[in-house]
C-alpha cells in the first residue's frame, strides 16, 4: 500500500467514529436546548414532531415507558410548545402536535448548535454532498433496526 492510499477502516473503527460524532452532536444539542430551558429529551420530542405523533410512538422513539412520556408532554404543553389532539381514526389515541412556538424553538435549538455547525463548516461543498449521500444511505438501515 502506498503512503498516499488511505487504509480502509474496519467496521469497529467506523462504529467508534460514528459513536464519538453522535455523542458530540448530542452534547451540542443538549447545550442548545438548555439555553431555551429545555431538557435534551424535551428537545428530542420537539425534533420528532414533524406531524401528529401518538404518545405510544413517542415512547418507542425515546426508548422509555409511556408514563414517562406523559410527564414530558405535560411540561412541554405547559409552555405551549405542544398540544394533545385526539386521533381522527381512533379517539382513544392522543396525538402530540408541535405548536408554532414549539417548531420555532426547535428551529432555534438546531440553529444554535455551534460545535456541530462549526465542524460541518470545515467541509467543502463536494465533501458536504458526499457526506449527505452517505448518511442518507445509512439512515434507512439504522431507523429500521430501532
Amino acid at each position: 500500500m502506498s503512503a498516499t492510499t488511505p487504509e480502509t477502516p474496519t467496521k469497529l473503527q467506523l462504529l467508534e467514529l460514528l459513536a464519538a460524532i453522535g455523542t458530540a452532536q448530542w452534547r451540542d444539542f443538549a447545550a442548545a436546548a438548555a439555553h431555551h430551558g429545555l431538557t435534551s429529551t424535551q428537545a428530542k420530542v420537539l425534533a420528532q414532531l414533524n406531524g401528529p405523533l401518538p404518545m405510544r410512538a413517542l415512547a418507542t422513539l425515546l426508548v422509555c415507558d409511556a408514563s414517562n412520556v406523559t410527564g414530558i408532554i405535560d411540561r412541554l404543553e405547559a409552555r405551549d410548545l405542544v398540544r394533545r389532539e385526539p386521533d381522527p381514526a381512533d379517539r382513544r389515541v392522543k396525538n402530540v402536535v408541535a405548536t408554532d412556538e414549539g417548531r420555532e424553538v426547535i428551529r432555534r435549538v438546531r440553529e444554535e448548535m455551534q460545535a456541530t455547525s462549526g465542524a460541518l463548516d470545515t467541509l467543502d461543498a463536494d465533501e458536504s454532498a458526499t457526506l449527505y449521500a452517505l448518511l442518507g444511505r445509512l439512515r434507512p438501515g439504522m431507523e429500521k433496526s430501532a
